[in-house]
């Protein structure tokens, strides 16, 4: 059985509907250098995701039988995949699932979280819409789409399709539109799914060699093709270390409501005699007890168009030592998040 309190590996959804851009951003991030991304995708359309890229895959990026994973039989054929990019041996900083076009963002999303295979967790609904063609083909009723509701991430792809003088009113129209029915997602705009891949997970510094692999030409390729096109959204980080166990009170006030603009948020923080690793993905909240020998309290925020020195302050404020005497219901909290982690 697999270790409890070992790291879960993220599971992202990519939704969107055919041709909003999901296999662009996808090739996008999966550029980020330092990661390591394994990729289940689905049957329908072509396969253009670039194989080179995706260092965690097992023999071939993964096609799901039958196509859209909403769909899926009770056949296990998701958990398959999953199981075998959760092995160890992978050392995977992230998997992500490309939906199909028409999949709905909640049946993906369900999937995801009631999945049977350990060492994974939610890694939130990333939902790609075509800037030029969504208000035509997706949002076209009164009521907003369901699949507003579910998303964490909200990308505004194909920008440049846009002319430049109306971005902005489009951009904010479709936020207004998604926050009718989900006033936490985080909305962002941009052109070729240029997306930070900071968003979706960890990017690590990655080793020197001194010797380049397809991998890093493909990368160091990408990287000069964007020399030239500067628009993409970039995400900022804040960084807080702490001093000696904290009170889990003001601690999970911050993660369930995190600083406006902060979208992901993970650290491992000294609670009494432990430490527990936490990550938070919009308004989704894991915990577990972190593995012995855990490094010193910290946190780390993630977002776009942050106040730094408003996160840093609220980051200070929850990582601030303990009083003698802890409440109680901050560990009432604590535990009811560690029994609902998933």
């Amino acid at each position: 059985m697999a270790d409890r309190n070992a790291p879960a590996i993220p599971v992202i959804a990519l939704t969107g509907y055919l041709g909003a851009g999901k296999t662009t951003l996808l090739n996008h991030v999966l550029r980020a250098p330092g990661a390591r991304i394994g990729v289940v995708i689905n049957d329908f359309g072509e396969l253009n995701v670039d194989a080179g890229l995706v260092t965690g895959q097992v023999d071939e990026p993964m096609s799901i039988a039958g196509g859209c994973i909403c769909h899926l039989p009770d056949d296990g054929a998701l958990d398959e995949a999953l199981e075998k990019l959760t092995d160890p041996k992978l050392a995977l900083d992230a998997i992500i699932i490309e939906a199909s076009g028409v999949a709905e963002p909640a049946a993906v999303s369900r999937v995801i979280r009631f999945s049977g295979v350990e060492r994974i967790r939610h890694g939130g609904v990333v939902d790609v819409i075509d800037a030029a063609e969504h208000f035509d083909t997706v949002d076209t009723g009164h009521a907003p789409p369901p699949r507003y509701g579910v998303a964490s991430l909200v990308v505004v792809n194909k920008l440049d399709r846009i002319a430049e003088d109306a971005r902005a009113d489009t951009l904010r129209r479709i936020e207004d539109r998604v926050r009718e029915l989900n006033p936490d997602a985080h909305v962002v705009g941009a052109v070729a799914g240029r997306v930070d891949p900071r968003l979706l997970y960890d990017v690590s510094e990655g080793d020197e060699t001194g010797q380049m692999s397809l991998r890093e030409l493909l990368i160091d390729d990408a990287a000069d093709a964007r020399d030239e096109h500067h628009d993409h959204v970039d995400a900022t980080s804040v960084t807080v270390v702490g001093d000696g166990a904290v009170d889990p009170g003001p601690l999970i006030d911050l993660l369930e409501q995190p600083p406006q603009g902060v979208y992901r948020m993970k650290g491992t923080v000294a609670i009494g005699q432990r430490h527990y690793l936490f990550n938070v993905v919009g308004t989704s909240v894991h915990v577990t007890t972190a593995p012995a020998g855990a490094a010193a309290s910290h946190l780390v925020a993630i977002g776009t168009h942050l106040d730094t020195e408003d996160v840093r302050a609220r980051l200070e404020e929850a990582l601030r030592p303990a009083p003698e005497k802890v409440a109680s219901a901050g560990m009432r909290r604590l535990q009811r998040l560690r029994k609902y982690s998933i």
